[in-house]
């Protein structure tokens, strides 16, 4: 045995200092191992539809009804299925309609009757893991108490008498509420095991600060950026133009709770220079969309401010966006400079001797703009997750996550994209994983200079880094837009829509072919016969006939419109995926009204699987990428306890 390997066994025996000790690892890791794995939910394009995302992560996708309905089909009504589904998902505001309905005898029989159908539902959700796994997603001060009730067998007549002393103690206590919203919420977290986020988290909907505050505390969950994520963290990081966009995106949509409630960006300096400077221009173009917490919370007066803020930081963000373009001929987008082009009475700060400069009263708007993004301690506290659990790609079980494409050739090679070295403003050129593994580190690179240099400091950053946030968000080539160019200027002052045209990159044109997904996931070290890509992005189209589900079964596209502003295109209200140790299974959501209405009418998100992707095999923890780390484990522990039997170890008992 090398010396290496033999002083590794040597530190391992401290951790299993006796044969005995590691025997029983080895026998446990085994047990582990061939449990089935536990389930995965992707979602991606939830663009601050707060509501609608926090229900879909209580019922999982409709993974909760299904157990329900297996347990129960046989002993309750839908409806009573139905109650015991809104229970779970809402249990504080389940109960207290309970409250008000039932007298106190009968709502302790209810109580009783609700923890005896919730045991059996967490034991459902736990049969996949390990008694310590679930003890520690059992709520510390009920978790030894909780697991003697879900693991006792009430059917045995010497455990009966047991079980209701312990039921009596939970009434008599008064903690029956607090039981049941403890097993509730135990419910939710065991069903799901790992939540993926597939990009793009902010912008349109109006909580996506909502969003980011349960994903802090959800136990197992990582997020591909997607080009609206950049363009935040950019914001974040104090690019100029990143923040504009932010805010004219906000205005569009009369998303201003974000900004304002949630991240306390104070608009009253745009505000006023909008009202001073814009109130006599044309304002159709700008007038906010129509949805959900958009325009028609406001009267007529505030429309139009919200129109003159919207036209105001558009101009702003058309100059800001000219002079990164102008600083960066490597980017090849001089075409998007169109300011010039204005009419003379659109706008009164675009003067045709010169066009694209700031006025003073531009400049400071977007100063003072800037410096509520960097005092803002909510946003940059969720920017700081995004890294911490962020990255562009991630390799998962065999499957290959990236919010939107691989940029590719015309002859299905991948595409060389200019991206920063990381110093002394040099450019490469790299395509594939290499270009992603490069945009990676440049955006760490650009967030560790901003932290460094502190808040509204910026002389110390990188312009070629911070800069590239915004390229990342609308550049051609980058792997998070790949599209020949964000129109915003010509769908504002272009009637002609064949000039809103955003022509796709050749990723989307191959991406239906095997192929070409084989190649891209060789790339990145992913392949297999149950290996898939999973991207968001493009919404598609379901209404028209498109499927999520290309390259004979080895993509999976689950943006179907989460967001409200896509529904009407989509035809439906998004898609989700769940991935268990049967397979994968992409489920098509139904439009979400309210969380009251879930609670008082039982209204749940439909969710209807519309692909089942079978794996080869049962799935067991074995064959995911934490199996292949216990088997390493397993293999160390086996060479352990070989030496301690050999004498080369010595037990130390």
């Amino acid at each position: 045995m090398k010396k290496s390997r033999l002083d590794y066994l040597k530190l391992l025996g401290e951790k299993f200092p006796s044969a005995a000790s590691a025997a029983s690892e080895i026998m446990n890791l085994k047990a582990i191992l061939s449990l089935p794995k536990g389930t995965e939910h992707f979602l991606a394009d939830i663009h601050g539809e707060w509501e609608a995302f926090l229900h879909v992560l209580k019922n999982a996708s409709g993974s909760i009804r299904e157990k329900v309905t297996f347990l129960f089909r046989d002993k309750m009504t839908e409806e009573e299925i139905n109650c015991l589904c809104t229970l779970i998902y809402y249990p504080e505001e389940s109960i207290n309609l309970k409250k008000r309905e039932l007298a106190q005898k009968e709502l302790d029989n209810w109580y009783l009757s609700t923890i005896t159908n919730l045991i059996k539902v967490c034991r459902k959700a736990g049969e996949k893991y390990t008694r310590s796994k679930v003890r520690k997603a059992l709520p510390p001060h009920y978790s030894y108490i909780m697991l003697e009730i879900m693991h006792e067998n009430s059917a045995d007549a010497n455990k009966a008498d047991y079980l209701q002393s312990i039921f009596r103690a939970i009434l008599e206590s008064g903690q029956a509420e607090d039981f049941i919203v403890s097993f509730a919420r135990t419910i939710q977290r065991l069903v799901i095991d790992h939540l993926h986020i597939v990009g793009d988290i902010y912008d349109r909907g109006p909580g996506a600060e909502v969003i980011m505050d349960r994903l802090l505390k959800y136990h197992h969950v990582d997020i591909q950026w997607g080009n609206h994520d950049m363009l935040w963290m950019g914001a974040a990081n104090g690019n100029l133009a990143c923040i504009a966009n932010v805010l004219r995106i906000s205005l569009r949509y009369a998303n201003l709770d974000t900004l304002e409630n949630g991240y306390g960006i104070n608009i009253l300096p745009l505000a006023i220079f909008a009202q001073e400077t814009y109130s006599d221009t044309p304002l159709e173009a700008f007038m906010p969309k129509k949805g959900k917490g958009g325009s028609e919370n406001y009267d007529e007066k505030e429309t139009r401010l919200v129109a003159m803020m919207h036209k105001a930081i558009s101009i702003i963000q058309f100059k800001l966006e000219y002079q990164i373009i102008s600083s960066h001929p490597e980017y090849r987008m001089e075409s998007r400079n169109l300011l010039h082009t204005l009419a003379d009475n659109e706008s009164p700060t675009v003067t045709s001797a010169d066009p694209y400069s700031l006025t003073p009263e531009e400049e400071k708007v977007i100063r003072d703009l800037a410096s509520y993004f960097g005092r803002s301690e909510r946003l940059q506290r969720h920017i700081d997750f995004l890294y911490k659990v962020g990255s562009m790609y991630l390799c998962c079980n065999n499957n290959l996550l990236f919010h939107a494409s691989v940029p590719l050739n015309g002859d299905k090679t991948f595409r060389q994209v200019l991206v920063p070295e990381g110093k002394d403003g040099k450019y490469v050129r790299l395509g594939g994983k290499a270009l992603y593994d490069r945009i990676d580190y440049v955006v760490r690179k650009a967030r560790k200079e901003y932290l460094q240099a502190g808040k509204d400091k910026f002389s110390t950053i990188s312009q070629d880094l911070n800069d590239y946030f915004w390229y990342l968000w609308c550049g051609p080539d980058s792997p998070q837009f790949d599209k020949s160019a964000m129109t915003t200027f010509e769908r504002y002052f272009n009637p002609d829509k064949s000039t809103h045209h955003e022509e796709k990159g050749y990723y989307y044109k191959y991406r239906t072919e095997s192929g070409v997904c084989d190649m891209i996931m060789d790339e990145f070290g992913v392949g297999g016969p149950d290996a898939h890509i999973i991207n968001g992005h493009v919404p598609v189209k379901a209404k028209e006939g498109e499927l999520p589900i290309k390259a004979d079964g080895k993509l999976m596209v689950i943006d179907g419109g989460f967001s409200r502003a896509y529904q009407s295109s989509t035809g439906i209200a998004g898609y989700t995926l769940i991935f268990n140790s049967q397979g994968m299974h992409i489920v098509k959501l139904s439009p979400f009204t309210s969380a009251t209405s879930a609670v008082v009418n039982h209204d749940d998100i439909e969710s209807v699987t519309v692909v089942n992707s079978t794996a080869s095999h049962r799935m067991r923890v074995r064959d995911t990428d934490n199996g292949r780390l216990l088997q390493g484990q397993v293999e160390d522990l086996t060479d352990l306890l070989q030496a301690y039997k050999n004498g080369t170890i010595q037990e130390n008992i």
